[in-house]
């Protein structure tokens, strides 16, 4: 039986586990910030896991940020992880590094109807793409193709692509992000650092009066009804998913769904649902009847990429 490490790799938490053949074991979450670089916070994982005579025999790792030739520099942390450093670090026999949202994806077909909760019509065709975003600390994006030759993966960095405005104070709230980042893309606003500038750009433009220190405090006070101001802020935030997610199922023909995970959307589900998100998903001019058939769904479950991380393993045996 072979041992696989499985690890999520983000930018504010490193997530690992270890796969016995079918079993996998309990999952670990460090802090990114902790440690100065992988391999650092993997060997305080094995440590911990000294005591159950744990001998890996190969890896596989998702990280938020592109792969390209079996390495990845992550997009919001100066990590910068290889297949073949990490391979001769813990002598294994092989390591796949896989984009964060890539691994995701290879989940899609194994997710159970109740790891996710719908937001809006719509109805799956089961045989079309599948689009994936992940608003957290940066903002992932992936489509999943079920085909009679096999299923396919596109990573995406479709999370850095140019932000649009649909009305006047999103164009004055690009109009500030651009004066601070020159290129506004969607992440600048659909992530946690997103929040802040959004509630940020609300203030100079007269709309916030009340000082958010968090996007955790944005989320709460929102939900709990005990400021307006960050009532406004998520509700910018949602209408602004909508509007990407929208382009995104656009793109992809995403007429199997699109599927939205991350570590923001899964605790506001019901405010999504009350907030602009749906109507913003579908207002796409001509062809809003288009995406009206197209379902919108959170993904609910804990620690969903290791479902795609399990797939990738027992793919490789």
């Amino acid at each position: 039986m072979t041992t696989c490490l499985l690890a999520d790799i983000g930018a504010t938490w490193a997530r690992f586990a270890v796969l016995k053949g079918a079993e996998l074991g309990a999952i670990e979450a460090v802090s990114t910030g902790a440690y100065a670089g992988p391999i650092d916070a993997i060997r305080h994982f094995l440590n911990t896991r000294a005591q159950d005579g744990v001998i890996l025999d190969r890896a596989v790792i998702a990280a938020a940020g592109p792969v390209e030739g079996g390495r990845c520099a992550l997009t919001n942390v100066s990590w910068v992880m290889t297949c073949e450093e990490l391979r001769q670090a813990f002598h294994l026999r092989s390591v796949r590094l896989v984009n964060d949202l890539e691994a995701l994806a290879w989940g899609v077909p194994r997710f159970a109807p109740e790891d996710s909760v719908g937001v809006g019509g719509g109805t799956a065709l089961a045989t079309d793409p599948v689009v994936l975003l992940a608003p957290g600390t940066g903002l992932g994006m992936a489509c999943f193709i079920a085909g009679p030759g096999g299923s396919k993966v596109l990573a995406s960095e479709g999370g850095h692509a140019t932000l649009a405005a649909t009305d006047a104070t999103e164009a004055d709230v690009i109009d500030f992000l651009r004066h601070r980042y020159g290129h506004v893309s969607a992440e600048r606003v659909l992530s946690g650092r997103g929040l802040m500038n959004l509630h940020e750009a609300l203030t100079v433009h007269g709309q916030a009066h009340v000082p958010i220190a968090t996007p955790e405090q944005v989320v709460r006070e929102a939900i709990y009804g005990t400021c307006d101001t960050a009532r406004r802020v998520l509700d910018m935030f949602c209408g602004f998913l909508g509007s990407v997610a929208g382009s995104a199922a656009l793109s992809f023909g995403a007429r199997g769904g699109v599927l939205i995970a991350g570590g923001i959307v899964p605790k506001i589900v019901d405010h999504l649902g009350d907030s602009p998100f749906r109507e913003r998903f579908e207002s796409k001019g001509r062809l809003q009847r288009y995406l009206a058939r197209v379902p919108t769904r959170v993904v609910t479950r804990r620690d969903p990429t290791f479902v795609g991380l399990m797939a990738l393993a027992h793919e490789r045996g």
